[in-house]
């Protein structure tokens, strides 16, 4: 089996691009401690927000949908579930709910991996929740001709437990010792635990599970108000390639971590600055055609009436209406196309 081990990492020389994605993650989490501590109340709304967008966009990555309406009550209502994928998503919404309210509770270790993988199923009988992987999985593609390939094997069943508790060992002593920046530390773990894919099913929405956990647990709260998994979704091509990229010689341990380790620190640092233009709008005190003008002059190209509410959180649906329909009257923004398939265009 080969080593899993941050030796290599602990010594490695990191590119400029590298270094200067970290120093900026750093500046914008202490901006946003700055903006928390000013406005608490005004941020609530954003918390739920990103709770439905997590919710819906790592479970859509897999293929597990339901309609915009059921998503809100089946996060924000709690509401029962009606069938497998509305099971499925709600799930999801009970372990990142404990991740939010305890994540200095949970210790990074395979016994609490597989706990959160058990809450992951529970609202389904899976007789293989909260086990490892009883069958060799695959790591493929399907491509638009139909035909599909292998782009990685992962681990055997059989040495899956021993090396799922050895990344959790490693990654406790390396942050334990300061031995590894943080976020250096976070992509490598993920992605281990990613090429190790321990579980016949969730891996993908159990990744993403812990790596709200693990930057939580580091002091990096942006994923409570900017959802990080929408994030992934928007552009999930560039997710799987830096995971390709990245598992390549992984058996080996010849594999390259800094695809996947600078596809992580961007997502953060995008969600961060996002954080930084929503906050702008939640706290200026605004009528509701100022607060959705200025959202509006946040967007490039087209963007949704559904666009406009994220970054207005504290206005409701028929205010946001209200104001770009004036906006339309205005000429300031132009109107295109109707219904679900209603778009907008600044014109100013």
């Amino acid at each position: 089996m080969r080593s899993f081990n941050y030796s290599k990492i602990k010594d490695q020389k990191w590119d400029s691009e590298t270094l200067g994605l970290i120093a900026a993650i750093y500046k914008e989490a202490g901006k946003q401690e700055l903006y928390l501590k000013q406005r608490p109340e005004a941020l609530e709304k954003l918390v739920e927000i990103a709770k439905v967008q997590s919710t819906e966009a790592s479970n859509a990555i897999e293929g597990i949908v339901t309609t915009n309406t059921r998503i809100k009550q089946l996060v924000a209502e709690k509401t029962t579930p009606r069938n497998r994928n509305e099971q499925e998503i709600a799930g999801y919404r009970d372990v990142l709910g404990v991740i939010h309210e305890s994540f200095d509770a949970i210790p990074i270790t395979q016994n609490y991996i597989l706990q959160l993988h058990k809450m992951l199923y529970s609202h389904m009988n899976n007789p293989i929740a909260g086990r490892t992987k009883t069958v060799q999985n695959y790591i493929s593609a399907t491509y638009p001709d139909g035909h599909s390939e292998i782009l990685f094997t992962p681990l055997a069943p059989f040495e899956t437990p021993e090396a799922l508790d050895r990344i959790c060992e490693e990654y406790n002593r390396v942050i334990g010792n300061m031995e590894v920046e943080p976020l250096i530390a976070i992509p490598v773990f993920i992605h281990d635990f990613l090429c190790i894919h321990p579980f016949n099913d969730g891996n993908g929405r159990m990744s993403r599970l812990l790596t709200t956990l693990l930057l939580y647990r580091n002091g990096f709260y942006v994923g409570k108000y900017i959802s990080l998994e929408a994030k992934i979704a928007k552009n999930k091509d560039l997710y799987y390639n830096a995971l390709s990229l990245s598992q390549e010689g992984w058996h080996e341990g010849t594999d390259d971590p800094l695809p996947f380790i600078k596809y992580l620190l961007g997502t953060i640092l995008a969600a961060y600055k996002d954080f930084e233009d929503r906050f702008a709008l939640v706290e200026t005190k605004c009528s509701a055609l100022q607060t959705v003008r200025m959202a509006t002059q946040n967007k490039i190209g087209r963007f949704t009436k559904q666009d406009i509410r994220e970054l207005c959180p504290t206005l409701s649906l028929s205010s946001v209406e209200g104001a770009l329909r004036q906006l339309v009257a205005l000429g300031e923004i132009r109107r295109e196309g109707q219904g679900k398939g209603t778009r907008y265009v600044r014109v100013l």
